[in-house]
């Protein structure tokens, strides 16, 4: 199973919801609504999730082992933080024009 792409939808300035974001596996299969989140001590990955009848949220899709998820993080996590240096570096090259 391979990530083929990463789509940053939207990102966010404030607050802990830093970005949403959707992949591609394989060219077959999306996932949309992945959120990108600012934790108390790291950076994560939280999978997309509704609320069941509890008020409990619940994953709708997630990794099952711990490799996979680590996998999905990290690749979500490198094309976020690309995504944020490079509109950074246009945001400063609007600046200087």
């Amino acid at each position: 199973m391979l990530i083929t792409e990463v789509k940053i939808r939207k990102t966010f300035a404030g607050g802990t919801l830093k970005a949403i974001v959707s992949i591609t596996i394989d060219n077959s299969f999306a996932i949309h609504d992945i959120k990108v989140v600012q934790g108390t001590d790291r950076i994560f990955v939280a999978m997309p999730s509704c609320k069941d009848e509890n008020g409990i949220y619940r994953d709708i899709v997630h990794p099952i082992d711990v490799s996979t998820r680590d996998d999905f993080e990290r690749i979500i996590l490198d094309t976020y933080k690309r995504y944020i240096r490079l509109e950074k570096i246009l945001s400063d090259d609007r600046l200087l024009s």
